[in-house]
């Protein structure tokens, strides 16, 4: 097949584009020229902001799917339905957890409990700016999802993403904020009613994703490996590596530390696994994950 990735320069999508690579795949990558890509990948570049750039980019290639690591808002999603949508047979974007952010449920939540034809779309709030964004991350994704659910019927799927983890090259530094506390015995706050969330190891989204870029189906589909995680499960896995003490420190109003949730959003990936996907446990792979963050064995 013939992929396009928009974004995909680091961390997963550069994991995808290797899966994609090694399957035999043609694989474009469009991103703003901010690095490199591989070797054997087209490379496009353009701001996929700019309408106008973004159809200059493209000109009369067409491809079989696509792969949008990097739709944060309606309006980029927008742009990229009629600039993008009539070059490709399928649409797959990434994605989050995160549209699930106004759910506490008992039972791990599923696909249905966002649907995005039913999400109010607003392009007009501030979504250029960073702060907005970086606040309403999850609403925008949501409304991203929105743009690409409604009519006409458009050959789409959001793969929503768990949280995380794995990879020297993680760039969040949520892992290092949990081991310079251990390591200093420094308290870490979390709610006084701390939940379990669903993770992914950075491996295995990569590979969900190749799959799914492989695949036929469409719309919402959860994506995470089984076994939830809790706070404290993960910081013990941390304290095998490092050493130090794990203190925990429970606080009723402010800031809490990374991977604490004072409600419960877990998913449910039955729809992908009923579709053919076949994910791992947790417990198989969080410690080397943890060990590639940190850097120790």
């Amino acid at each position: 097949m013939n992929i396009l990735i928009i974004g995909g320069n680091r961390y997963i999508g550069k994991r995808l584009t290797s899966r994609l690579l090694e399957s035999g795949h043609g694989v474009t990558i469009l991103n703003r020229g901010s690095s490199d890509v591989p070797e054997g990948v087209e490379h496009l570049i353009a701001d996929r902001n700019d309408e106008a750039a973004l159809e200059s980019a493209l000109g009369a290639r067409t491809f079989d799917v696509v792969v949008d690591q990097v739709c944060y808002t309606p309006r980029q999603a927008d742009i990229a339905r009629r600039v993008v949508g009539p070059r490709t047979g399928r649409y797959v974007m990434t994605s989050t957890v995160e549209v699930y952010e106004y759910e506490h449920a008992a039972e791990p939540v599923r696909e249905e409990a966002v649907d995005p034809r039913t999400v109010a779309v607003d392009p007009d709030l501030p979504w250029d700016d960073p702060e907005f964004l970086d606040a309403h991350y999850g609403e925008g994704k949501r409304q991203a999802e929105a743009v690409f659910a409604a009519g006409p019927a458009f050959p789409y799927t959001a793969v929503r993403v768990a949280h995380v983890l794995g990879g020297k090259d993680d760039f969040t530094g949520r892992i290092g904020h949990y081991a310079d506390r251990i390591r200093a015995g420094e308290p870490i706050s979390v709610p006084a009613e701390n939940h379990p969330a669903t993770y992914v190891y950075v491996e295995e989204i990569a590979e969900f994703l190749a799959w799914a870029a492989e695949s036929s189906f469409t719309g919402p589909v959860n994506a995470h490996s089984h076994g939830p995680l809790t706070t404290a499960e993960i910081c013990a896995e941390i304290e095998r590596r490092i050493g130090g003490r794990t203190v925990f420190q429970e606080v009723e109003v402010g800031e809490v530390s990374p991977f604490s949730f004072a409600r419960s959003y877990g998913m449910d990936n039955s729809r992908a696994t009923a579709l053919g996907f076949s994910f791992r446990h947790s417990t198989e792979w969080l410690g080397q994950a943890l060990s590639e963050t940190l850097g120790v064995r």
